[in-house]
């Protein structure tokens, strides 16, 4: 066993672990962090590879959350995953982090109803379960524009969206990424499906938490029919109000889709606990860890850890895995800097969107800092 540092007890967070058929070297993971840094074509180039080969210290990289279409884009300057020209970009990525022995899964994304126009083909409304705008603004080319009411899907729409999802998933693996995972998470299309402020459907697709629940699983068996459920994982964000979303009664809905999500046997269950870039409470009394216990592969915890609280949650056996954005941003070496217990370079959040490499491959390692 690895120690974390003198002033941490013995911890396993540091070891090797297993992940269906991949070994990740440590417990650690790089959560999806959205970046906004690709250029034409909506292509990783290398200086998105090189960011990432940074950070190629975390047991598992998971991709900055990757548009499945061009329906599927709510942000400028995000990459895609349904063309050869991302394919080829992403190719960049992977190929850099194989060589510095990580694994990285694409975290596969439609953004539903938190998009604009101007960045929809022909300036089309964005799509949704029902016509509900959200609150909010979209980041744009020209900046922050208010969001818009966007356009119910049809219930025959409803197969070709899986099919984006099929799609994007085939151009992952030819792009050589090690998985993929499912973006139901954080008030995005899967999670507006799943919610009864967002979906007020009264086809199959809404009403009971069956219907609701139900793109979600067909989204998870066309996905796992490309990459096998060995190398498949799923996102949610039960408790976070993020783009504006919420749920009347969200612990049998995600308890429901859990259960369900169980006869995939799905490599592992990403749960952003609390509201998603902020506190870790929990309202109503929900425990998350419910969901642990059902879950029947990995489970990777999210939001708002640091050192003490990721050997707390190993330590107790409270998740397998252990999340970390945004100390990913500023630190690249973030798991020797765990790991010896090294300062943390602060982190310059003007920087966090669009722009060029100030603030995103120039933060230094412990090394270059000494």
């Amino acid at each position: 066993m690895n120690q974390a540092n003198p002033q941490n007890p013995e911890t396993d967070l540091f070891d090797p672990v297993q992940l269906g058929p991949i070994t990740l070297r440590n417990r650690i993971v790089m959560a999806p962090l959205t970046r906004s840094r690709v250029g034409q074509g909506d292509a990783p180039g290398p200086m998105n590879a090189q960011y990432y080969a940074q950070r190629a210290s975390a047991g598992l990289i998971v991709s900055e959350a990757t548009n499945i279409s061009q329906q599927g884009k709510g942000y400028a300057f995000t990459p895609g995953i349904y063309t050869e020209a991302q394919v080829a970009g992403w190719r960049l990525v992977t190929d850099a982090i194989h060589a510095k022995g990580s694994r990285i899964f694409c975290q596969l994304w439609h953004v539903g109803r938190i998009s604009h126009p101007s960045l929809q083909a022909d300036n089309a409304l964005p799509v949704a379960p029902s016509a509900v705008t959200p609150n909010g603004k979209a980041f744009t080319e020209t900046g922050f524009q208010p969001h818009v009411t966007p356009r119910a899907l049809e219930t025959a729409e409803i197969p070709g969206i899986v099919a984006q999802y099929r799609h994007a998933a085939e151009c992952a693996k030819r792009a050589g990424f090690d998985g993929v995972e499912i973006h139901a998470a954080n008030g995005y299309l899967l999670d507006q499906f799943l919610r009864d402020k967002t979906n007020l459907r009264t086809d199959a697709y809404g009403g009971s938490i069956e219907n609701r629940a139900r793109l979600v699983l067909e989204v998870t068996q066309a996905v796992v029919d490309v990459w096998g459920a060995e190398r498949v994982g799923i996102r949610i964000s039960p408790v976070s109000p993020a783009n504006d979303i919420a749920d009347s009664n969200p612990e049998p809905l995600f308890t429901y889709l859990v259960e369900q999500l169980n006869r995939f046997n799905l490599v592992y269950l990403h749960v952003v606990e609390g509201a998603t870039g902020g506190p870790r409470t929990v309202e109503g009394g929900f425990d998350l860890q419910k969901l642990r216990r059902i879950f029947n592969g990995i489970y990777m915890a999210n939001n708002g850890y640091d050192l003490p609280l990721a050997v707390q949650a190993r330590t107790t056996n409270a998740a397998d895995l252990i999340a970390f954005g945004r100390p990913f941003i500023s630190n690249p070496d973030l798991v020797e800097r765990l790991k010896t217990g090294g300062p943390l370079n602060p982190l310059d959040k003007s920087t966090l969107y669009g722009g060029d490499a100030r603030g995103y491959i120039d933060y230094p390692s412990l090394a270059e800092a000494a």
